[in-house]
């Protein structure tokens, strides 16, 4: 499949990244439901309240819960745990279907990012676009800490995504604060 080989970058549209993660039904997409979410776009709760017909704060409380990646703050599907385990299911899942309840309205994390050969390319493109944030030092920061360990995909290199690099290394070295 054309997909399969297809190099996603940074500026990789949207709509590409979504075709790029396609619907899976698979039991390997739905593995991933079992120990977690995928954040939200703003204004992608309003969608699924609506989906729910639940309005306003009620469905806050009850399906989301707050994260925070990069210095950035998200909300997703909350996480039915068990005891002190960080990970969990996502509320929305279905196990005994194997089945996501808002698939039609799922967030744009689990559209793009659900089991697919391209897994790794789609979730940094997730990351660079929805939570690091080029105007935050401290952002910046963090993202640098996580590519100590972990592969990113063209566009995310931090000399690309903060090209002055008197600017970036005032930001590595804590000089720059805000």
């Amino acid at each position: 499949m054309y997909f399969d080989s297809l190099l996603l970058t940074k500026s990789t549209p949207e709509s590409v990244a979504i075709k790029v993660g396609g619907e899976c039904t698979c039991d390997k997409c739905a593995h991933g439901c079992n120990y977690g979410s995928g954040a939200l776009r703003k204004g992608e709760e309003k969608k699924i309240a609506k989906f729910l017909g639940i309005k306003g704060e009620k469905a806050l409380k009850k399906y989301f819960e707050d994260i925070e990646r990069f210095n950035t703050k998200k909300l997703r599907p909350k996480l039915l745990r068990k005891g002190s385990n960080p990970h969990g299911r996502c509320i929305f899942f279905d196990a005994n279907k194997g089945l996501c309840t808002i698939n039609k309205v799922k967030p744009l994390q689990c559209k793009t990012s659900s089991g697919h050969a391209q897994g790794e390319q789609l979730h940094s493109w997730f990351i660079l676009n929805h939570f690091v944030n080029t105007d935050d030092p401290e952002s910046i920061r963090q993202y640098a800490t996580y590519l100590t360990e972990n592969k990113t995909i063209p566009g995310g290199a931090l000399l690309e995504l903060v090209p002055d690099k008197i600017k970036l290394r005032k930001t590595l070295n804590h000089e720059i604060l805000r």
